[in-house]
């Protein structure tokens, strides 16, 4: 498995699988080992995935500091990473908690970013909020409203979009993240879970993590290619938040995946491959 040290010499890891120009993937979770992402659903036949496990995942090292795990500090293991592949710019893909890294390394280094794919975006990093209501509307969606975990969890969300809730309450929620809550889903939540360094993500969007209005400024200047996709379904970035997170930059396009949710490449890889490679391939 190859590796580089990063600028303080912990020494990260990284997968590379697929054919074809270069692509750097940015896992979410916060901090979640990117084994998650797999091939992306089929991306990996078009383009060669580098996978990023993150510092404190996956096969990459514990750094001597902790608070290096914080978003805006990771943004130079992502450079390192390219200056380690000789690549001149990068097309980036974060998805996720990763997006919002993406968007820093745009911030700090919008030179080297060709293209830029936003797949399910966390928000943090641009300051948009997504209303209860929005959560509750991705949620009601036709082909899950006769489950039979649908009313539980639908009451759970609503607790949630009021204000209220636990750790529990979240857990109850974790259909509406997926376009199918079958058996398959579960173990891929169950295990998302066990591949998180809890650590690592509290420290993560920690204060100071993020300076919405500088990123916004920034993004507003970008003039590279930029894809949003979304999920139809996903009451974690619901299409209304992905779609004001494509009109802060000046070419954004949108890609709606029916039936999808906050892992898209579950649900509809062939919509999602078609969109991303559409787009690269552009």
């Amino acid at each position: 498995m190859p590796t580089f040290p990063a600028p303080d010499g912990t020494l990260l890891a990284y997968h590379a699988s697929g054919s074809g120009a270069p692509l750097i993937c940015l896992p979410g979770g916060p901090m979640q080992d990117s084994v998650y992402l797999g091939d992306l659903g089929g991306i990996a036949a078009h383009r060669t995935l580098i996978r990023l496990d993150l510092r404190g995942t996956g096969a990459s090292e514990a750094p001597e500091d902790p608070d290096s795990y914080r978003c805006d500090r990771l943004v130079e293991d992502v450079e390192a990473l390219r200056v380690h592949l000789g690549l001149d710019s990068v097309d980036l893909l974060g998805h996720s908690a990763g997006a919002n890294l993406a968007a820093l390394y745009v911030t700090r280094y919008p030179e080297r970013v060709a293209r830029l794919v936003l797949l399910t975006p966390g928000t943090a990093a641009v300051g948009l909020e997504t209303s209860g209501e929005e959560r509750l509307a991705a949620a009601r969606q036709a082909w899950r409203e006769e489950e039979p975990w649908f009313g539980p969890a639908y009451a759970a969300l609503e607790e949630l979009a009021a204000g209220r809730g636990s750790a529990e309450t979240f857990q109850a929620v974790a259909p509406f993240f997926h376009g199918t809550w079958d058996e398959a889903a579960r173990e891929r939540h169950a295990d998302g879970h066990r591949r998180r360094n809890g650590e690592a993500a509290g420290v993560y969007a920690s204060e100071g993590a993020f300076e919405p209005a500088a990123t916004r400024a920034v993004f507003a200047e970008f003039d590279r290619p930029v894809l949003v996709v979304a999920g139809e379904g996903d009451a974690n970035t619901p299409v209304p938040t992905a779609t004001a997170y494509a009109e802060l930059f000046p070419k954004a396009e949108l890609a709606v995946l029916a039936g999808a949710g906050h892992f898209p490449w579950h649900d509809d890889a062939a919509g999602l491959v078609a969109a991303v490679d559409g787009f690269l391939a552009a």
